[in-house]
């Protein structure tokens, strides 16, 4: 279910990004320091991730395993929480499990109110406008809009920066130029089965499936000197399933503009579609 915060944990790539609490670990001495100085360094960017109010990201995301697990995703996302919860979502490459969505995905979600545009839309279910509103109180969509919704779920910030903080190898490993930005480029990996249970109740199942057999998941993140993230990378792999996932943040509280499509280019959901 979408809240508040838009729960982005993912569906359709498996990249599901997870959460709160790191404690160093080390043999002697020296590791110990550098790990608790990483450790606390991601504790505080997460702190401060649940404070940002907006953001943009760009993100790339290739599962490769059988053919029905294989695809790729791959967009960009404005975010904002003031005054309302409003998001805009264009994911130019859909294709996930040998289905591919031509022409991509476009989401507005406002409030309650979530917009689709999907190309395929139109076949699926005889849409006969661009785009389709679908109620968030009314989760009963089509098939497609489920999934869309799915996607729009990749891309929290917030969940993402949880998600490193189960680390307990994480150490620092240089510094960086990320898009122009000065970071601090931090290395570990994390337990998929204790990063998920950080998550809301509500978003654990999805995030499990998302994240399919992986059980531990390198990660490589760069942090700013204002302790926000600027860049996430993800890997994993297990019985034949590979996730790799390319996160890009930037936009930190700045000023975003997300507006509902035209009214004369919006229809419902044709009925008969709903379950």
């Amino acid at each position: 279910m979408l809240k508040r915060r838009i729960s982005l944990a993912t569906a359709a790539a498996g990249a599901a990004l997870v959460a709160v609490t790191l404690t160093g670990c080390g043999s002697n001495a020296q590791p110990i320091q550098v790990n608790l100085a990483a450790s606390e360094v991601l504790a505080q960017a997460a702190q401060k991730t649940a404070e940002v109010t907006s953001y943009t990201v760009d993100a790339v995301v290739n599962v490769t395993g059988s053919q029905d697990d294989s695809g790729k995703v791959q967009g960009r996302m404005l975010y904002q929480s003031k005054p309302q919860l409003a998001v805009d979502l264009t994911l130019d490459t859909v294709d996930m499990g040998q289905r591919a969505l031509p022409g991509g995905v476009r989401a507005v979600l406002q409030g309650d109110t979530v917009y689709v545009k999907v190309e395929a839309l139109k076949e699926l279910v005889g849409a006969t406008k661009p785009w389709i509103k679908v109620s968030l109180s009314d989760m009963g969509g089509s098939d497609q809009v489920k999934q869309t919704l799915d996607q729009i779920q990749q891309f929290d910030l917030a969940n993402v920066t949880k998600m490193v903080t189960t680390s307990q190898d994480v150490k620092s490993v240089g510094t960086e130029t990320v898009d122009g930005t000065d970071a601090t480029h931090y290395s570990g990996t994390f337990p998929t089965d204790v990063a998920v249970k950080q998550l809301p109740a509500d978003e654990q199942e999805q995030a499990r499936r998302g994240l399919a057999e992986l059980k531990d998941v390198k990660f490589d993140v760069w942090v700013g000197s204002d302790g926000l993230p600027r860049k996430l990378a993800l890997n994993g792999k297990e019985q034949g399933t590979t996730l790799d996932a390319t996160l890009f943040f930037k936009g930190f509280n700045e000023p975003v503009t997300i507006e509902a499509p035209p009214a004369d280019q919006v229809g419902e959901m044709p009925k008969g579609t709903t379950n």
